[in-house]
């Protein structure tokens, strides 16, 4: 009994320190490819990332229960996720009240914030960004950079980019989940503008930010909101003259093309401007009185698409958003309303609240003058 013992302590005492030592082991490193092609290495179990958008919480919030504990930080644009938005995620999750500030991917990154909130991760815009020089720095640290992007080209980068979130917090499942969702949804209109005539596209002028301003007008240009617009069968009269992706048209312009359909974006960002509101925190009838009251102004009062009531707006937030499908379906029924008579973005919204949204999103997020 003594010598079982015995050897018992002995081999305890040989096997803790190797336990001890393999504890001690930096976790495994997994590799991925994120939006700029790079391969970077990651650690196996990530606990906390850090995000220079504050969209890419909506997008945790389709893939985890809990999207705020996976924050080191995040860049508090609530701005760019609405007011109302914000205080439902702080309801639910009121950690979210006290996770770190680091920089917002519309500004100049900043590499002192980023080091002191200590993610295991750095997730960053593609478009912006640490500088290959400040990626070195933060990986001699032991914080990877990780590209994604949900907005600069989102037909390209949304599924991608959701699966690397995915990885990243171990969402895999929910996010091919959620991926497979919006394809299908995409797949189908693709397959029946396919079919239209070159001739069967009508034009129209999308307005962002409508009433942000006094003059006239912000418009999508070459890609970004454009390409919503070509998708789905129209034409989009900014592309004609713009270039890049935004710009802004001239009121006599718009007037000359006279568009078959005017679609107008805004959120609460635009109310202290007297602009379009809608979206969360907003009703039916709040957002249908603000699209009447923004038609009004000279010039895009007298196009025909307001005249004939073929005019819609639509929350901005839903448009550069990563569930932008309701966005397009939104856009598909009003530029080709017969051909797409079956597709109903409410009941898409609903889908995507009950099955994936942690924080469902709530408000008017489109209307009609009609």
């Amino acid at each position: 009994m003594k010598t079982s013992l015995h050897r018992l302590v002995v081999a305890c005492g040989l096997v803790l320190p190797l336990l001890a030592a393999v504890l001690a082991l930096p976790a495994r490193a997994a590799d991925l490819v994120d939006l700029r092609g790079r391969t970077v290495s990651v650690p196996d179990q990530v606990r906390k990332i850090s995000i220079d958008d504050g969209r890419f919480l909506v997008a945790l919030s389709l893939i985890q229960p809990d999207p705020v504990k996976w924050l080191a930080a995040w860049p508090r644009d609530v701005h760019r996720i609405g007011d109302a938005t914000y205080a439902q995620f702080v309801e639910k999750f009121p950690a979210l009240r006290s996770v770190p500030q680091v920089a917002s991917s519309a500004g100049s990154f900043n590499l002192e914030a980023v080091l002191a909130a200590a993610p295991d991760v750095a997730v960053v815009s593609v478009g912006s960004g640490p500088t290959d020089a400040q990626i070195a720095q933060l990986k001699a640290a032991g914080i990877p950079v990780v590209f994604i992007d949900f907005f600069d080209n989102p037909f390209k980068n949304q599924e991608p980019s959701l699966r690397i979130l995915g990885q990243l917090t171990g969402g895999q499942a929910k996010a091919e989940a959620f991926a497979k969702f919006r394809r299908e949804h995409v797949e189908k209109i693709a397959q029946r503008v396919a079919k239209l005539a070159p001739t069967a596209r009508p034009t129209v002028f999308l307005e962002a930010h409508a009433g942000m301003t006094g003059d006239c007008c912000n418009s999508p240009g070459k890609g970004n909101m454009g390409e919503y617009i070509d998708f789905v069968g129209g034409h989009n009269i900014g592309a004609d003259v713009l270039k890049a992706p935004t710009g802004k048209l001239n009121i006599e312009y718009v007037m000359s093309r006279d568009p078959a359909v005017y679609i107008a974006t805004g959120g609460a960002h635009l109310e202290k401007n007297g602009g379009l509101v809608l979206g969360a925190g907003y009703d039916a009838a709040r957002a249908r009185a603000s699209l009447a009251s923004v038609t009004q102004r000279q010039g895009i009062a007298q196009l025909s698409a307001v005249k004939s009531g073929k005019t819609f707006g639509l929350a901005h937030q839903l448009i550069n958003s990563p569930i932008d499908i309701v966005a397009i379906e939104a856009f598909a029924t009003w530029i080709h309303p017969e051909l797409f008579k079956d597709v109903d973005p409410a009941r898409t919204l609903a889908e995507i609240n009950s099955k994936f949204l942690a924080v469902p999103y709530q408000g008017a997020g489109w209307t009609a003058l009609k």
